[in-house]
């Protein structure tokens, strides 16, 4: 598993330690040896696989691929390793069963085509496991049902059950009612997600680039790929392309791998990001060869509660808050106090998730607020001793408590 490797790897006298970053080379090339070794031990895996992999130049599957991908699957099964499945492609399919000349761009058009569109992704994944034996199931996810704490706790309950029967979960967003997922979603997001749901050890993200580069490289071509890096590392930004729509939609979305490798490692997971194009990339990314960009968690697994307040892609209202409190929640892992909040954004019911931003708009946590907008607006700046009198009732004396409540 990618779990709990050690920060620090160096050893020796004082004298003989080798400078700051040089010791930092070292210390993440031990960790890359040591990752890429534990992935052929990690139990459970999230293989995410992008439309470009799936599909003949985003008009209809390509059923070809899929029976390879399958069979490359059924490899990692058979390996011992549980396996769940993330993919795109059922617009594309959509847009060629309904004879449409190119992808919409209205959104009621993009429902009908992602509903007509998973029926054939789910069958093409269905025959092409079936052929080696195994069940697979459909499984449909929105943000809400990820937000909502009761399904949250559903979906995980099914999905392990599912495994435990040894059925390979497909996943994929409910395009059809989910209006942002649409617009805004994601499917490296949701395998991350999903990772956290089901505390696995590998997120997996098959794309069709090598991996994460240095620099850009439709800008240079020579530009050398990334082994291995802290996800948390905000270095890797620029390298994704964040900032630059043209950057980032030439390197295949590559900022949006960056971000979801960060919320896995969350639940302790690394992530792979590798190029799908190459026959036989999961079986030798399985025997831990050098290929991809392996990105690796900084600490260890959050709890399950605050994973779930992490995954929360949307949240219900901002509480801006001033420097002394972004202290206490940074360098201290304190609880939010009203006299930290200076103003309160949204309309938002207690018990419901807010960001919690600094004066500049920077989301420092967020976290389960204890009062609603109106509430918070009358406490906001006052002692947690002060809640009773602006109140008319003494309520919890902390605004977000830090037990729920999580740096971002």
């Amino acid at each position: 598993m990618c779990r709990d490797m050690d920060a620090d790897t160096s050893s020796g006298s004082r004298a003989s330690n080798p400078a700051p970053q040089a010791r930092s080379e070292l210390t993440l090339q031990a960790r890359l040896a040591e990752g890429r070794q534990r992935l052929t031990r990690a139990r459970r895996w999230v293989v995410k696989i992008g439309s470009s992999l799936l599909t003949s130049s985003g008009r209809g599957l390509d059923r070809a691929a899929i029976e390879r991908w399958a069979q490359e699957l059924v490899g990692l099964r058979r390996l011992g390793h549980d396996v769940v499945l993330v993919s795109s492609g059922a617009v594309a399919e959509g847009v060629l069963r309904l004879g449409l000349s190119e992808r919409p761009e209205r959104i009621h058009e993009l429902q009908a085509a992602a509903a007509v569109g998973q029926m054939g992704l789910i069958q093409a994944w269905e025959a092409a496991f079936a052929r080696h034996g195994l069940h697979t199931a459909l499984v449909l996810l929105t943000h809400d049902d990820l937000a909502h704490r009761g399904r949250y706790l559903n979906a995980r309950s099914t999905l392990r059950t599912l495994l435990d029967h040894g059925v390979i979960p497909v996943i994929n967003e409910n395009d059809t009612v989910a209006t942002d997922e649409i617009r805004f979603g994601d499917n490296d997001t949701l395998g991350a997600l999903v990772a956290n749901l089901l505390e696995v050890d590998v997120l997996m993200l098959l794309t069709d680039q090598s991996g994460l580069r240095e620099r850009d490289p439709r800008l240079d071509a020579s530009a050398p790929r990334i082994d291995v890096a802290l996800a948390q590392d905000p270095a890797l930004d620029a390298m994704a392309g964040r900032g630059s729509a043209a950057g980032a939609l030439g390197r295949g979305g590559m900022y949006t791998k960056v971000r979801a490798a960060r919320l896995a490692a969350r639940s302790g997971a690394c992530t792979l990001i590798a190029n799908g194009q190459e026959a036989g990339i999961i079986g030798r990314l399985v025997d831990g060869q050098d290929e991809g960009t392996l990105l690796l968690p900084e600490t260890g697994r959050l709890a399950a509660r605050k994973r779930w307040i992490a995954g929360h892609l949307q949240t219900r209202g901002k509480l801006i808050v001033d420097a002394g409190a972004v202290m206490a929640l940074r360098e201290q892992g304190r609880s939010l106090l009203a006299v930290g909040v200076v103003d309160v954004v949204g309309d938002f019911q207690r018990g419901e998730v807010v960001s919690c931003c600094d004066e500049s708009g920077q989301e420092v946590a967020r976290g389960l607020v204890n009062y609603a907008a109106d509430e918070t607006a009358r406490i906001r700046g006052s002692a947690s001793s002060d809640i009773m009198s602006r109140l008319g009732y003494a309520g919890e004396a902390e605004l977000v408590h830090r037990d729920n409540l999580v740096l971002v």
